[in-house]
Order: structure tokens, then sequence, then C-alpha cells
């Protein structure tokens, strides 16, 4: 792998062993340097000068540039450190209008996907950490087994039960799910749901259920949605996808056979697809290839050597 793909490899030291610290925690808080990285409701915090700066930038305050909008209402996560500038993720989704947070911070808030392909690789996947992050604390205030309030600890990298008859600690979580570019000679099959927008077409994916190992996965999801058999499933790379909160195990595999029995209730088509075609993409309404930040992008670029 000469690159990592969109989202991944944010480059941040994540400081696993002082998350823990609450003078050092303090510390980075009252330092000039620390950044904080906003999210309202999933949304991320962009620079509002995109049209005069040529591409969409994140918008990074210090602690000392959000105090207007720093509550109790608002929690912070740490995500880790570059070099030593810390950097926590900002959870403004209490607020009810996120134009007053984008007025004070001179931003606006955007969803990643808008912007996410334009991004410096490391910006993508910081904004990605953050959004992921506290997607997952958006929804574990309440605990899962006895249904108390559940409270951050250890820097918003772990929510505690509050009720002492319980105590339970429950750790972010990622949904595992295979995605796969399944090819038969100098054919690959791709699929389309119907609500994706006109003529994008995309490789097969699905959840990893309990019990259930990559390649099993893989098997299971390509014959229960088009009916193909495949065998010699390998390992491509991996990424994570905070839409809201998935982590994409990406693998290549080869069709037994060629015969399609579409599952309509899955997907509104599939079917073969030649290089040619492939290379030969209009990417318009008639027929487009995945997003350029996803892994089903970076997985049919690899099959057609374009990677």
């Amino acid at each position: 792998m000469n690159r990592p793909n969109f989202y991944a490899a944010c480059g941040l030291d994540r400081a696993g062993a002082l998350r823990a610290d609450a003078r050092w925690l303090e510390q980075r808080l009252g330092d000039p340097r620390t950044r904080l990285v906003p999210v309202w409701r999933g949304q991320n915090l962009f620079r509002a000068d995109i049209a005069s700066s040529g591409r969409p930038a994140p918008l990074l305050p210090t602690v000392a540039e959000a105090s207007a909008i720093l509550n109790g209402e608002a929690p912070l996560v740490l995500l880790g450190l570059s070099g030593d500038i810390a950097h926590f993720a900002l959870d403004l989704s209490h607020l009810e209008n996120p134009g007053l947070a984008s007025m004070a911070l001179g931003g606006e808030f955007a969803d990643l996907r808008r912007h996410g392909p334009l991004l410096e690789h490391g910006e993508g996947a910081l904004l990605a950490y953050a959004r992921g992050i506290l997607h997952w604390h958006r929804h574990h205030r309440f605990c899962g087994l006895c249904g108390a309030e559940t409270l951050s600890r250890e820097a918003g990298h772990v929510r505690i039960c509050t009720n002492p008859a319980c105590k339970a600690q429950h750790f972010p979580r990622t949904d595992p799910a295979v995605i796969m570019l399944v090819s038969r000679g100098e054919s690959c099959l791709l699929g389309r749901q119907r609500v994706w927008p006109p003529g994008m077409h995309s490789t097969l994916a699905g959840f990893v259920e309990p019990g259930e190992s990559l390649e099993d996965a893989v098997a299971r999801e390509v014959f229960e949605e088009t009916g193909v058999r495949v065998a010699n499933v390998r390992y491509h790379s991996s990424q994570p996808w905070p839409f809201p909160s998935s982590i994409m195990l990406g693998f290549h595999a080869e069709a037994v056979s060629p015969e399609l029995n579409v599952n309509r209730d899955e997907l509104e088509d599939a079917r073969w697809f030649t290089r040619a075609e492939l290379l030969a993409s209009p990417e318009d309404e008639s027929f487009r290839l995945p997003r350029r930040d996803s892994i089903a992008r970076r997985l049919v670029e690899s099959w057609l050597g374009r990677d």
C-alpha cells in the first residue's frame, strides 16, 4: 500500500496513557496552542472563505477563541497530539441553532462528505475521528445494561454508568463492515441502490455478523445480494467510515460463476462491467463510479491498475 485511504492515518499520537491524567489534561486545555475540532450533530466546522481560498479547510479554534461557546454543556474529547499540540473534539450538538456558534468561531458547519475529497489527507482523517467518537457519545448517554445515565471519563474514551449497583464501563465501538470488488476475468461486479445519486454504481458491502469471519462475511454478502459464489478472498485495505460509525474492511474476491440472481430488496440492479467500460466511465447520470473518498473507489481503481 503506497498511501492510506481517505479518513485514515490522521497522524495523531492518541496519548492513551495520558487520558486519565487530570492534571495533564488541565494543562493542555490551558495551553494557547491547543486546538479544538468542533462538531454539530455530525457536521464539522470549515473555514468560511472556501470560495476565495480555492479549497475547503477545517477551522480549528483555540480554547480562547471558543471561550464564548465553551460551557458545561459542551463536552470535550481528547483526540491526541500532533507533535506537542493537543487536539480535542468539541461537541456543540446541544445548540439548537448552529449559526450562533458558526458566527462566534468564524466558520460554517457542513457534512464531511461534502468537502472530504477536497481536503488534505490528514485534515479529513482528523475530522472523521472527531465526528465518529462524538457520534458514539451522543448514542451512549444511557447504560445499555440498566438504563441509568452514563458520564464521560478518561478524556472521553470511556463512559461510566452512574448506577452504584451497576457501574458498567462502556468503550467506543465501531461497526465492522466488509466491502469487496468481485471480479471474473476482465469483468467486475458492481451494484446500485435506489437511494444513490443517478448513475452511481459501487462495490458490494455489508456488515459482519456475530460469529462470522471476514472472509465468510464477504462470501455471504455477495451471495445474498447477487447469487454469486466467490473464492480466493484477499484483503486489500481498510477505511474508517464515520457515516455514522463503521470500519470498512476492503477485499478483492473472484467469482466462481457469472450467473446473477439479484436480490431486489437489497439492490436496484447489479451487473458485470468490463475494464474497458469502467475506464471509459462518463461519470454522469448514465453511469458513474463510487465517490472519490470511498474505499469502494479505491478497490475499483486498484483492479483497473490505476491505484
